[in-house]
């Protein structure tokens, strides 16, 4: 069952909003969210590269540690928390908001990834 996030937006309203040029960056940032979910997986791609890109960019001590069955990065939360200068428990908070607004599961055990030799 789609959830409310997944509702609130269509392809065509995501792409418009990403393409106009004053637009709020908040509503840019969901706009991307909504894409890199729920996207056509072109579009999914991209917007991964970019966001793999800027993650290096920005944040250069982040390092993936493993690998999920889907073959996407998995970070330690500690690692990702210490980048934000927040804490585990609030890094963790963020995760589980995340989860409960995509339906999706976000935060990986261990044991389901294959790690980096």
């Amino acid at each position: 069952m789609p959830t409310q996030f997944q509702q609130e937006w269509t392809l065509e309203a995501a792409m418009k909003v990403l393409q106009h040029p004053t637009v709020d960056s908040d509503l840019w940032a969901e706009a991307v969210e909504w894409l890199l979910l729920y996207g056509p997986a072109e579009i999914r791609e991209i917007l991964g590269q970019a966001s793999s890109q800027a993650l290096q960019a920005e944040f250069p001590e982040m390092k993936p540690l493993a690998y999920d069955t889907d073959g996407t990065p998995c970070y330690a939360l500690e690692q990702l928390a210490q980048s934000l200068g927040i804490s585990t428990e609030e890094a963790a908070a963020i995760i589980a908001d995340k989860e409960e607004k995509h339906g999706q599961r976000h935060l990986v055990d261990p044991e389901e990834t294959t790690r980096l030799q």
